[in-house]
């Protein structure tokens, strides 16, 4: 099997990395507030379009200037190739980390509508 490049469009083929879809996911990245944490495919569900990959990708291309720890797995892993920066920022900002190193989502998932606020 041929792995799949990352989507360029989204379902109703309008292009995705426009510069405004990447100014929407990282304004929406900078939106979670400190402590707290947005799985990549939740930042595409805030931002509206898009999947998990898009945003990632959006972060490997553009996103060195917002908080990217604050995206992790969905099951809380950091991303790959980051880890000991990412866990250090959540320990920094009193993200809730479990004894295997992976946030609790539980806990520290954003709502995407209120600040501050767990």
């Amino acid at each position: 099997m041929t792995p799949t490049a990352p989507r360029e469009h989204d379902a109703r083929g309008g292009r995705l990395f426009t510069e405004d879809y990447v100014e929407a996911v990282l304004a929406a990245i900078e939106s979670i507030p400190p402590g707290q944490v947005l799985p990549y495919g939740e930042v595409a569900e805030l931002v509206g379009r898009g999947g998990p990959r898009s945003v990632g990708r959006v972060l490997s291309n553009s996103g060195g200037g917002v908080p990217w720890w604050r995206v992790p797995r969905a099951d809380g892993s950091p991303p790959i190739g980051k880890e000991a920066a990412a866990r250090r920022a959540w320990r920094a900002e009193g993200t809730p980390v479990l004894p295997n190193g992976k946030v609790d989502m539980r806990r520290a998932r954003w709502d995407g509508r209120t600040v501050g606020g767990r």
